[in-house]
């Protein structure tokens, strides 16, 4: 089993049900949660719409291989609506990024982990130094506070709901 941190972002619909939703087809389909950040209202990143998005962390143990759990998260991205526009930033139901991988390094044109601007946003950022402050990144070197010291992500970003 490794371990792995998933983002989870909803900008349509019942946000909050929709984050719950792809919470538990992860637990089903892809691996034990471990941990759930808050949840925290953001603006679109990227992109101008007059939608905020609700973002989510967890972490996860999956026996699932990188490819497989990408698959996976696909899958499931699909089940719950989301429909991809290639190479556009766009409204979404939902979205699942792998940010971490254990500390495996990936990077081919389907796949790369540790996700390639994870370092660039708060939104994802303050959830993942929630639940995992101590964590080092493996091609920067540096824990996740450290990051988000340097992080020159000036957008909104609150904690709407506490998760158990």
């Amino acid at each position: 089993m490794v371990q792995v941190f998933l983002l989870l972002g909803s900008n349509i619909g019942d946000r909050k049900k929709t984050l719950e939703t792809a919470c538990n087809a992860i637990n089903t389909e892809a691996g034990e949660i471990l941990k759930m950040s808050a949840i925290y209202e953001t603006e679109p990143w990227g992109y101008q719409s007059e939608l905020k998005y609700l973002n989510q962390v967890i972490q996860i143990n999956t026996n699932l291989s990188p490819i497989e759990l990408l698959q996976k998260i696909h899958k499931i991205e699909e089940d719950m609506g989301r429909i991809r526009k290639a190479g556009a930033y766009s409204d979404r139901t939902i979205d699942i990024d792998i940010l971490f991988y254990d500390d495996i390094i990936i990077s081919d044109k389907e796949l790369q982990i540790p996700h390639p601007r994870l370092h660039e946003r708060k939104f994802t950022l303050i959830p993942l130094y929630e639940i995992a402050p101590d964590f080092i990144h493996p091609v920067f070197k540096k824990r996740i506070e450290e990051l988000i010291l340097v992080c020159k992500d000036k957008s909104f970003i609150k904690k709407t709901f506490k998760t158990n």
